[in-house]
């Protein structure tokens, strides 16, 4: 399963706004900047995402974007599904009772596309903003300067 550069964008998006949560709202210019997203592309995908309740804007010059929630409680797996929509590796794992493959019920792959989306979703669902932004601090301490001349 490959990801959408524009879910890409948005998780990377929220994982600014956790690094200021708490802060005030975060220009869209910054965000653009610190994430390297086009600027008009972050405000079309944080468009999206405002009316799901994980951000919310406010105007005026001190304005921008928020997260509504702590961190702590916003999986990636939540930010890709309100993008991207299900995690199913195929779409029969989603679809249970839709049209799909003739083979569906005696299909020894539909386990295992079930066991690749089990293990999909608990990756990703298993990780918190909140702990990403304390592994990206972690990351920043240990980088290593090299002045060599």
């Amino acid at each position: 399963m490959n990801l959408s550069q524009k879910c890409q964008y948005a998780v990377r998006a929220i994982l600014e706004l956790a690094k200021h949560y708490g802060s005030g709202p975060v220009a869209v210019s910054q965000i653009a900047a610190s994430q390297a997203i086009p600027q008009r592309f972050l405000e079309n995908i944080l468009n999206e995402l405002r009316p799901t309740g994980l951000i919310e804007s406010r105007r005026g010059i001190q304005g921008g974007y928020l997260l509504t929630r702590d961190p702590a409680t916003i999986s990636v797996g939540e930010v890709i599904r309100l993008v991207e929509g299900p995690l199913d590796p195929v779409k029969c794992i989603g679809d249970k009772n839709g049209p799909c493959c003739p083979l569906k019920d005696n299909c020894s792959l539909f386990h295992l596309w079930a066991r690749a989306k089990t293990a999909v979703e608990d990756v990703y669902d298993n990780a918190n903003f909140r702990d990403l932004v304390e592994q990206e601090k972690a990351l920043s301490r240990s980088a290593v300067l090299d002045y060599c001349i």
